[in-house]
């Protein structure tokens, strides 16, 4: 099964370095991938293809680039100069974005956000299989007046979505290679996300979905504490609808309830149940609240599981 972490180094000297570090003792544990946030900091395709290579024995990605502000040109450019940059190695998240950084951060309102995506998606997949692109949709425009293509990345860029609701799971099924749910346990995978995106697959004649799954957590003896500290860092995506909501489809009140804490015996049984529940990947999110010593500790057992 491939596990991966995602890299979110807390106040380093230098984030890019700080992430090469931070990759290369991922990847010496036994670590399939390391996928990288999009924030208004550092620009997570470049960075992906900085670390991936600088460590050639990890899958990188992006989890994931929200699609308001963005364009489909620019984004093709970057996914497929990563790419090339990690010899087909690279795999690009998209995501809706949340109403108060788009239009807080852009100026931009947040409307019609799933009919955005299906327009993005379906000039983003002209881009990525030909170089080229024809579209006019009612939201965006992307035409090539000249080849879009970089040499080196003609393996093709997976895409994958930060989808969990029922039009946004629909489309990435049509339009994508995966989903990336975050805050999604096994029962909101099981019962609601992966039929919803794979009979979306199946109905489009698309093979069948990857199911990346971003969970948090941590091994540690520590679990009282350290689940408080997930649930006051996580407090932010309660405030978001779709988050909210599969939240509870998971059977949490709070986001802190979702996350996978305790030793290596619980927190490797609970991975199991997310591979039971349909997720052909899990991705843990740690490295901004752990210590070294937890860190490695996870880490370990992760490169085991992923062995």
């Amino acid at each position: 099964m491939n596990v991966g972490v995602a890299l979110n180094p807390t106040a380093p000297a230098n984030q890019i370095d700080a992430s090469v570090r931070l990759a290369k003792e991922a990847a010496a544990a036994g670590l399939r991938s390391a996928w990288f946030g999009q924030t208004f900091g550092a620009d997570s395709p470049q960075l992906a293809a900085l670390v991936g290579r600088e460590v050639p024995e990890l899958h990188v990605g992006t989890s994931a680039i929200p699609v308001f502000g963005r364009h489909p040109l620019p984004v093709s450019s970057q996914a497929q100069t990563a790419q090339a940059a990690t010899h087909g190695r690279y795999h690009l998240g998209l995501a809706l974005g949340t109403r108060l950084l788009t239009e807080t951060g852009f100026g931009l309102p947040f409307e019609r956000p799933v009919a955005r995506l299906r327009e993005f998606l379906t000039a983003l997949r002209q881009l990525l299989e030909t170089g080229s692109a024809d579209f006019h949709g009612e939201l965006l425009t992307a035409t090539t007046p000249i080849p879009a293509r970089v040499p080196g990345a003609e393996s093709g860029v997976p895409v994958l979505v930060a989808a969990m609701g029922p039009q946004a799971l629909r489309v990435s099924g049509e339009l994508a290679d995966g989903v990336l749910p975050y805050l999604a346990g096994p029962r909101a995978l099981a019962e609601h996300i992966v039929p919803a995106v794979t009979a979306a697959a199946e109905a489009a004649g698309r093979p069948a979905p990857r199911i990346v799954a971003l969970v948090p957590g941590m091994v540690t003896d520590d679990v009282e504490a350290v689940r408080a500290t997930f649930t006051e860092n996580l407090a932010f995506y309660e405030q978001i609808p779709s988050y909210a909501r599969v939240i509870g489809l998971s059977g949490g009140r709070r986001a802190g309830d979702i996350a996978v804490i305790g030793d290596e015996e619980k927190v490797a049984a609970e991975v199991q149940r997310y591979r039971d529940a349909g997720a052909t990947e899990v991705v843990f999110s740690l490295s901004e609240i752990a210590g070294d010593a937890d860190r490695h500790r996870t880490w370990k057992l992760l490169g085991e599981l992923a062995r």
